[in-house]
């Protein structure tokens, strides 16, 4: 199999009787989401189980096994070893690449040297530490069965000589407009996946791409799409439809599923956001019912941003962020714990502190409704 060789960017001869409905659509339900995200007050805060879900689910298409919880745990301490512990450490890469990527791009505009740097974060310690990370591919590699040669590839990427000039004509097709922000974003991912500029995590970082694109073309107004449960859960067609475009050249197939991708995941995820928003306020209320305290928010955005955690840990964080006397921590986590809003995943012991966690938030963060 001869190495895929990239279309010119913009595509040419799109379907617009096919794509423009799908765009409209697509448009109107990112629009209602955005509108729920300028609403939130402290969007990296509040939405960040959103962003724990996403790494959980990007990392799970690549095979990856574990749940958020999971994650949260491993976070908390209560996992150090094993299998399950790699698969974690694959998936906190992720979310440390989207919170690095939000706060560059605060800044500056998506480059390649970004997208490398982005890459060295998602294979630090990791398996796959071993294929260059941050650097891209100076090798041939191909997709297949495992074992497979080059003649028996499903897809073999660009020569990795000319790989440096497809991917300055990327790059630069990024700073573009093509016709609309949608279309271009569908594009832009693709290209990346085809042109498989890395030795392994290719599909990880073109998906981290996707929210980090649409907030720099300003159709976001944080970097907080996530597109991954979609594709999750549509995998199959997703690789299909990337297959597609290099044996038929097939775009149209490929936006549209992609389009038809953001209007159904902007739809779920404005419905996890009102959920977040509402369970933040129902919170606010019942921690002041309870504790009476002035440190109210700074608690709940302390339990928002870390749902399970050590007792001695969030006691610190509030001392170094807000000035919080430690010894006035752990007071008001007793409470919150007696009250029924917090519960005790492991009891203290000894010199070991309790393990708290904040159940209704971690439900949502696992995608079930909070009743």
């Amino acid at each position: 199999m001869q190495p895929y060789v990239p279309d010119t960017l913009p595509i040419a001869e799109l379907d617009f009787r096919l794509l423009l409905p799908l765009v409209g659509q697509a448009n109107a339900a990112l629009a209602r989401y955005d509108g729920l995200l300028q609403g939130i007050p402290n969007p990296a805060v509040m939405l960040s189980p959103l962003t724990t879900q996403e790494a959980v689910l990007s990392s799970k298409i690549e095979g990856t096994q574990a749940t958020v919880d999971e994650v949260l745990e491993q976070e908390a301490g209560l996992i150090k070893e094993g299998e399950k512990y790699k698969d974690i450490q694959e998936i906190s890469n992720y979310r440390t690449a989207l919170f690095a990527a939000r706060e560059y791009l605060e800044s500056y505009p998506i480059r390649l040297g970004f997208i490398r740097e982005l890459h060295r974060i998602l294979m630090d310690s990791v398996r796959g530490q071993d294929k260059t990370p941050g650097e891209f591919r100076k090798d041939q590699n191909w997709i297949g069965r495992a074992g497979c040669t080059i003649e028996n590839a499903t897809f073999v990427p660009p020569n990795p000589v000319q790989l440096p000039d497809y991917l300055s004509v990327w790059e630069h097709y990024l700073d573009s407009d093509d016709i609309d922000f949608l279309i271009q974003t569908a594009v832009v991912h693709a290209q990346f996946e085809l042109l498989h500029p890395f030795k392994d995590g290719n599909g990880r970082i073109g998906r981290i791409l996707i929210p980090l694109f649409l907030y720099q073309k300003r159709a976001l107004s944080q970097p907080m799409f996530y597109l991954s449960e979609y594709l999750e859960h549509n995998r199959d067609e997703y690789y299909e439809r990337l297959k597609a475009i290099s044996a038929e050249r097939d775009w149209n197939g490929w936006i549209a599923f992609f389009l038809r991708g953001v209007s159904q995941q902007a739809e779920e995820n404005s419905h996890r956001v009102q959920q977040i928003r509402s369970l933040y306020d129902e919170m606010k209320q019942a921690i002041q019912e309870t504790t009476r305290s002035q440190y109210t928010v700074h608690l709940l955005d302390a339990i928002f941003s870390k749902p399970i955690f050590r007792t001695s840990d969030l006691s610190a964080q509030l001392y170094r962020d807000f000035g919080i006397h430690e010894k006035t921590a752990p007071n008001l986590l007793r409470q919150l714990r007696d009250a029924g809003i917090l519960q005790e995943l492991e009891p203290s012991s000894g010199r070991r502190p309790a393990t708290l966690c904040f159940p209704k938030l971690i439900n949502l963060a696992e995608g079930r409704d909070v009743l």
